[in-house]
């Protein structure tokens, strides 16, 4: 019982991880309708950015983290507002286009830091025992502060103007032009939303793990198969299929080794996409 009650809180922990990574790639593919696959390079460089803050400015890690989110966010605001925003409605071209971006971030940091993982420690150390559980500090600390952030863009989507114009761009954007929603203004917001909180999780998240040049290829992934799983589109989708998938793996982890969680995960996909196409609170794919 001690250990499932453990590797349930572990799966807490990833699954709120992939949430904001999964809301971040959803949120770009239900007002864009572009799959990014640059967003693995964003959590890439979220974390490089807060390494760099701490080991060579010598900024406390909550200040590096929030430079994280900051570089992060304006860099996809940029990316969106002077390429994306030209082939917005190609989606061939817009594929390809994120995908070279993040060949060009992967590639860029590989010549600037190198291919050896950095020395990035998280400031938080020891663990919490309740009992016999044990449970890493900096897992409680990442949790908390991936639930505040989800709980934060809840707040921007549903309570907000800006909430509200991007869902109804999301919902159909020829009524929400015709309302005198500007496109032009929005997309760079939404890509900057995302791009953001893709750094936030590689700010927070790579202290623990690893950071090195090749640590977005599985955080894209996971990413691309959590949004399948919840259903391309859907936000709610998304967050409940990033807690399946992060519990799943955690379970599988534990009890049957790290190589049988992804095979679990692959499976469970699979499984999904034959019986429920849209995903678990998926639509239909607009254009299809």
């Amino acid at each position: 019982m001690d250990q499932f009650i453990q590797a349930a809180l572990i799966g807490i922990s990833l699954g709120a991880q992939y949430a904001l990574l999964a809301l971040g790639f959803t949120l770009i593919f239900g007002i864009l309708g572009v799959v990014n696959f640059s967003h693995g390079g964003f959590y890439m460089l979220g974390g490089y950015v807060a390494y760099s803050c701490v080991a060579f400015l010598g900024l406390p890690y909550p200040l590096a983290v929030l430079v994280a989110v900051a570089a992060t966010a304006a860099l996809g605001w940029v990316f969106e507002l002077f390429l994306l925003e030209r082939l917005v409605d190609d989606h061939l071209a817009t594929l390809m286009l994120t995908l070279g971006l993040y060949l060009v971030i992967s590639t860029g940091l590989l010549t600037v830091f190198g291919p050896l993982s950095m020395e990035f420690a998280f400031p938080a150390k020891g663990a919490l025992h309740m009992g016999p559980i044990y449970v890493p500090r900096e897992n409680l600390i990442v949790l908390a502060v991936c639930l505040a952030a989800i709980a934060a863009l809840w707040l921007v989507l549903y309570r907000t103007d800006l909430g509200r114009g991007l869902r109804a761009l999301a919902d159909d954007r020829t009524v929400a032009m015709a309302q005198g929603l500007r496109p032009k203004l929005l997309f760079p917001l939404a890509f900057a939303i995302a791009t953001g909180l893709a750094g936030l999780t590689g700010a927070l998240v790579t202290p623990i793990l690893s950071l090195s040049p090749g640590v977005g290829d599985p955080v894209l992934a996971t990413s691309f198969l959590t949004v399948i799983l919840g259903g391309l589109g859907s936000l709610e989708g998304a967050a409940l299929a990033a807690f399946v998938v992060g519990i799943v793996e955690a379970f599988s982890s534990v009890y049957f080794g790290g190589s049988i969680g992804a095979l679990v995960l692959f499976v469970l996909v699979l499984l999904l996409l034959v019986f429920r196409p849209t995903g678990l609170l998926g639509r239909t794919v607009r254009g299809a």
